[in-house]
């Protein structure tokens, strides 16, 4: 089903002048002392499993002597940069346990385990090959979602926090059929919110893996949340079905959930209330969202054939003849969070005029 959907290979675009002075900007430029390509000098690896002994795709990598001591004195500075001040103060209590590297997907991550050596706490950030539409995913998951990321750019590499949950893959498969009816409803709920989110933004390759569920206790009762963790996939494929989760057969359960537990009106609803949060959201984001819509605009992030096939498919939707004459990805993008507002606008206008008239 994704080799119909999805591109072979997608490339990393490279960061313009704008984009870089808009990252300096909003402090997401930072120096840091080690870049991606300094961390492919491994000098071998083994392979990473689960607790049920099952190949993760991941491969653990260990480095000569020599490089091993800058590695890991380079690797605490940029934790301190990510969640510090920056300082070497806190060095001397951070271990770096593991560096794992995923030749899975476009990306080609590396997965930092860095341990607080006093209380065994530890957290992950990864470093990855810079990519403009990656870096718009990251910035536009971080104003228009419920959620702030936090990530650093310096020349080629780009720095991500990780993103706590439990991978949907591994839930849906052994969590799901644990759930009660009631979780079962609101994970549709929730399944729905985010289907639409992701479509709205043009957030595309949401398949299981891509995403986390996040359970949040909430007095007597778990509420769960869908997190995006993978922003490769920002504005680039040309069908609009990839910016649509319900559409990967890897979520196939997630949307039969949707059909046993909701009702038609309820996830017209949902998706009502999204594009309203969304809405709200970009009115509230002012000058920040708006020059990051001026600079995609202009950017190239995608190929010319995908541009003509999204801008069709979304007229066809919404039969807005402005989408016929986008050029670039990001101004079907721009255009797509406009109609969002404006309509929303045009509602709350009109709920407006109707109260003034009862009055």
């Amino acid at each position: 089903m994704e080799e119909r959907l999805m591109s072979k290979k997608k490339p990393a675009y490279p960061v313009n002048k704008r984009l870089d002075d808009y990252l300096s900007n909003y402090n997401r430029k930072i120096e840091i002392p080690i870049f991606y390509d300094d961390l492919l000098r491994f000098a071998g690896s083994v392979v990473v499993y689960d607790k049920n002994d099952e190949d993760t795709l991941w491969i653990r990598v260990y480095y000569s002597e020599y490089d091993r001591k800058e590695i890991d004195y380079s690797l605490k500075k940029v934790y301190s940069i990510l969640h510090s001040d920056g300082s070497d103060n806190i060095n001397q209590y951070l271990n770096v346990d593991a560096v794992d590297f995923c030749t899975f997907g476009n990306s080609k991550p590396f997965r930092i385990k860095i341990r607080n050596i006093l209380n065994d706490n530890f957290t992950y950030f990864y470093i990855k090959k810079t990519d403009a539409s990656r870096i718009y995913g990251l910035e536009l998951e971080h104003m228009l979602s419920p959620y702030n990321l936090n990530f650093l750019v310096y020349k080629d590499t780009l720095i991500e926090e990780h993103i706590a949950g439990i991978p949907g893959d591994e839930f849906i498969e052994k969590m799901l059929p644990k759930c009660s009816e009631s979780e079962k409803s609101q994970l549709a709920k929730e399944f729905v919110k985010f289907n639409e989110r992701c479509m709205i933004r043009l957030l595309g390759d949401m398949r299981s893996y891509n995403y986390v569920i996040v359970p949040v206790h909430d007095f007597d009762h778990v509420v769960y949340r869908i997190r995006a963790i993978d922003f490769d996939q920002q504005c680039f494929e040309g069908k609009l079905k990839v910016y649509r989760p319900q559409f990967f057969k890897e979520n196939l359960h997630m949307v039969e959930l949707v059909a046993n537990k909701l009702r038609s009106d309820s996830v017209a609803q949902y998706k009502l209330e999204e594009r309203s949060i969304v809405a709200k959201r970009i009115l509230s984001s002012g000058n920040r969202i708006k020059k990051l819509r001026a600079i995609v605009k202009t950017d190239k992030i995608s190929t010319k054939e995908n541009i003509i096939l999204l801008r069709e498919q979304i007229y066809e939707l919404t039969l807005d003849m402005d989408f016929k004459k986008c050029r670039t990805m990001g101004q079907i993008l721009d255009l797509a969070l406009q109609f969002v507002k404006r309509n929303y606008e045009d509602v709350s206008m009109k709920q407006i005029i109707e109260h003034s008239i009862k009055i």
